[in-house]
């Protein structure tokens, strides 16, 4: 095909364009029927197009972001069939095994460190948390980014599979043992009701101290509240400080990393999201999935393949 036949600096032809177009509806269209369409979901399949449209470096930039679009299409979706309808929601167990292994003693009576941190809190710690909570996700795509703009990548697409594979991994714990947050039960107890929906808990007073919504609007779209098991909080940033080791990243950079990592689980902990052991199986969940990728996946040959065309698609 002759470069005559592309559009301007596209790179692409007509056809192809059209075919992207016609594939950014059909997936509106499919999510309107599983889930509903919103906002959010418009304003992520116009950027896409945007950038696969536009030229040949922001095209490849729109593939290389295609693992966080499956990570984030994948826990949407997840609200089509709810994982309480698979096996039934762990709210006392977790709660109690929580109090025998890590219980504090609080004016005379053992409570679990969710519980002791509920009334023991300082706003310095509130905002701390808070920060901390807002690096989750942020961090680790820019991470990506910054692989992909030094042009790593190699790294990128292992770092972006694993992030992916890990999320399909706690999904699959969500499937196996549905859990309810520490939140839910210092408010409701321990009979489970379906109806109820996400909640800020410990991060409401970081939106009060700043006087913005942050966090009530990020947990009002949750879409499923019993998936506390593995804390996928605990994993994302473990994800992006073992790569950014791994590649050999300025120490300062692995540094920081490593510091947010730690923030986060005392976070999850300190805010009420999550127990203990919920960090330290999503901790497990991340080294499996790392190990799993790097030990397993990438010993066969067609998988081999596939990450090496990845790489140099993008």
């Amino acid at each position: 095909m002759n470069n005559a036949s592309h559009i301007g600096h596209t790179g692409l032809t007509a056809r192809q364009m059209v075919t992207t177009v016609v594939l950014c509806l059909l997936f509106l269209l499919l999510e309107q029927v599983m889930v509903g369409v919103n906002a959010m979901h418009l304003l992520c399949v116009v950027a896409f197009a945007a950038l696969f449209l536009s030229r040949p470096t922001t095209r490849r930039l729109a593939i290389a972001l295609l693992p966080f679009i499956v990570f984030a299409v994948t826990y949407d979706w997840m609200r089509l069939y709810p994982n309480y309808m698979v096996n039934p929601i762990d709210t006392r167990d977790i709660h109690d095994a929580e109090l025998s292994l890590f219980g504090i003693i609080d004016e005379g009576a053992a409570v679990t460190p969710n519980e002791f941190f509920n009334h023991h809190h300082a706003p310095a710690a509130d905002l701390l948390a808070g920060f901390f909570y807002l690096c989750w996700v942020p961090v680790p795509i820019l991470f990506g980014l910054w692989l992909w703009l030094k042009r790593d990548c190699k790294t990128y697409v292992h770092f972006s599979l694993v992030f992916l594979f890990v999320n399909w991994l706690g999904f699959c714990g969500y499937y196996l043992h549905p859990t309810a947050p520490p939140w839910y039960v210092m408010q409701f107890g321990f009979e489970p009701i379906l109806s109820t929906p996400g909640n800020t808990a410990g991060l409401a007073r970081f939106d009060e101290l700043v006087g913005i919504p942050v966090f009530t609007t990020i947990y009002g779209g949750n879409a499923n509240i019993f998936a506390a098991v593995p804390s996928l909080h605990a994993a994302y940033m473990l994800i992006a400080t073992v790569y950014a080791a791994i590649s050999r990243q300025k120490w300062t950079m692995t540094a920081v990393f490593a510091f947010i990592t730690v923030g986060i689980w005392w976070t999850a902990v300190y805010s009420g999201h999550h127990y203990i052991i919920d960090v330290l199986l999503g901790i497990l969940t991340a080294f499996v999935g790392i190990l799993l990728f790097e030990k397993a996946l990438m010993r066969i040959p067609l998988f081999h393949k596939f990450i090496d065309r990845f790489a140099d698609s993008i």
